[in-house]
């Protein structure tokens, strides 16, 4: 090789030099971004991918495509009764293969695909048939992505928030538990065409500090709800997650404030039976109350055909209440007939006397002895036994009196019993139906 004898000759080519051998050095560097780019060029480009068509199934045969799916709960924020409804956010997914989506992944360099996209690619035709409402997340861009990965397979992910139709028997409400159903179905592709599965492993997942208002989640189970109907079969897969009502919250707002109420209406046994205005005043407030707590407690309900336990409670809680009102009012008729009574066997008693000192007048001393005595022994001997129950009663002269003191024991016994059977029945209802 001869040099070139000028200096700036040999700057140029010592120049040209070094140019060259960073080229070479910098030709070993892949871009990945500029290589993912050619690839979805090339895997979706004009005439090379038809998103109408559907995958083949497993091994590249004419069977249907299998969708794989998972679920993950992040909240569920309302559960309403009246509407017979609820609502849950989740991160939806669905994966599938597709090997027309197939591509060099450089040696193990190159993961998978992104995309944003949803129409680009083949997607199942998947709705959720018992939803309500529904919307997608948007903030700050949309909650959604599509994976490729090199062996053709694609994952869906979404973030979405629906409201279910939630079917409820409320017989045994406020000590029910409710089973609450997310329906996923096929719209128009049959079994033959497209199947949906579960994941294997673990195909629904729950958030772990999940809160609900007066429920808690106790379990939930996956299974599978195909349907048939006069144009095909359609897959359908589904959760059933099951609820238990929160009973404290029912116990401290209604049941006890009802038997305080129901207590409070007893205070007027023991009023005196001459005090109107205030066991009036009290009996009529307390059926009031009781009255308005019972319209408000159905008002969150919705108005079914059957009766629920609730139901029972306050009816039986309203007639005990109305009883005692009633009872006031069958006290002041006795106090009343007795003030009758007593009047007529004062105007007898005084007629007798009349009587007995007219025929005194006739009769001598020995004779008025005599006819003494004799009646103080048929006296003696036409009075019956008592019992020990007649004893006691007999220290209550007058039949309001007697009244009052019968209701202070027989009105909170009998509560006491429709408590036991209450309580009884209901729970171990509760219990057979859970086994």
């Amino acid at each position: 090789m001869e040099f070139p004898r000028r200096p700036c000759a040999l700057l140029v080519l010592i120049l040209s030099y070094f140019t060259q051998l960073a080229i070479c050095m910098n030709s070993g560097k892949i871009n990945f971004r500029e290589k993912e780019k050619q690839i979805l060029d090339q895997i979706l480009g004009p005439g090379r991918y038809d998103a109408r068509i559907r995958p083949s199934g497993i091994n590249g045969t004419d069977g249907p495509a299998v969708v794989n799916i998972n679920l993950f709960v992040r909240s569920i924020t309302t559960i309403s009764d009246i509407k017979m409804e609820y609502s849950v956010q989740l991160t939806f997914r669905e994966q599938w293969l597709d090997e027309r989506l197939k591509f060099n992944n450089l040696g193990g360099r190159l993961k998978y695909l992104t995309l944003t996209e949803a129409n680009r690619v083949w997607m199942p035709d998947l709705f959720f048939s018992n939803e309500k409402e529904g919307h997608f997340h948007n903030i700050i861009m949309p909650n959604v992505y599509i994976r490729i990965f090199p062996n053709g397979t694609v994952l869906y992910s979404i973030r979405i928030s629906l409201t279910l139709s939630c079917p409820m028997n409320l017989k045994l409400y406020p000590l029910d538990k409710q089973t609450c159903s997310l329906r996923m179905a096929s719209y128009g592709w049959t079994t033959d065409d497209l199947v949906f599965l579960w994941k294997e492993g673990d195909p629904v997942q729950v958030v772990k500090n999940l809160h609900l208002p007066r429920f808690t989640l106790e379990k939930f189970r996956t299974d599978y709800c195909n349907s048939k109907t006069n144009t095909g079969e359609y897959s359908c897969l589904k959760v059933d997650l099951l609820f238990k009502r929160e009973f404290s919250y029912y116990l401290i707002q209604i049941y006890i404030p009802c038997c305080m109420l129901v207590i409070v209406s007893w205070v007027s046994f023991w009023l005196d039976q001459g005090a109107v205005p205030a066991r009036v005043s009290l009996g009529v407030t307390t059926l009031l109350t009781m009255a308005t707590q019972s319209s408000g407690i159905n008002a969150s309900l919705p108005p079914v055909s059957y009766t629920k336990a609730i139901d029972v409670w306050t009816g039986v809680c309203l007639t005990f209440v109305f009883g005692a009102l009633l009872e006031f009012a069958l006290v002041n008729y006795a106090s009343r007939s007795d003030m009758h009574r007593e009047n007529m066997k004062k105007t007898r008693r005084e007629m007798e006397a009349a009587s007995m000192d007219a025929a005194s007048d006739l009769l001598d001393t020995d004779s008025n002895a005599t006819f003494a005595m004799m009646r103080q022994c048929e006296i003696h001997i036409s009075q019956p036994r008592k019992n020990c129950c007649r004893l006691w009663m007999s220290k209550f002269p007058t039949r309001s009196k007697r009244i009052d003191v019968i209701s202070r024991i027989t009105f909170p016994l009998v509560f006491a019993i429709f408590n036991l059977a209450y309580w009884s029945t209901y729970l171990f209802r509760d219990e057979e139906e859970e086994k």
